[in-house]
């Protein structure tokens, strides 16, 4: 395990829910970030192995965000967190370059089974 996470939300709320999720699991969360443009340069930063990544954001937007870090690096392997009505945003993620998605409020089992999955 030790995959190293980059946990991207502007609530700190969310990211200590994450950790709390990820930690007990043997993830390591390397980085934090509450904006995309703070993402996209603890990207650079720190090269995690996966970025949940907050749909919307002040600064710059989780979708453009995740297009940044694609341009930067191809193989970018970034999880999208939304909540509960924002199909349409996650589709336009996931064509921007998302791996798949999970919804507030997390459900460990959940978050667990998408994290795995995308580090497969």
């Amino acid at each position: 395990m030790g995959h190293r996470i980059l946990l991207v939300d502007d609530s700190l709320v969310i990211r200590l829910i994450l950790t709390r999720i990820l930690k007990p699991a043997g993830y390591e969360i390397v980085g934090e970030a509450g904006n995309g443009e703070e993402a996209l340069a603890k990207y650079k930063e720190l090269q995690p192995d996966l970025v949940t990544m907050d749909l919307t954001m002040p600064l710059m937007m989780g979708i453009d965000a995740v297009r940044a870090i694609k341009d930067y690096d191809p193989n970018a392997r970034i999880i999208m967190c939304s909540a509960l009505g924002q199909k349409s945003l996650v589709i336009e993620a996931i064509e921007a370059g998302a791996l798949n998605y999970i919804t507030k409020p997390f459900t460990p089992q959940k978050v667990l089974s998408v994290v795995e999955a995308a580090l497969r």
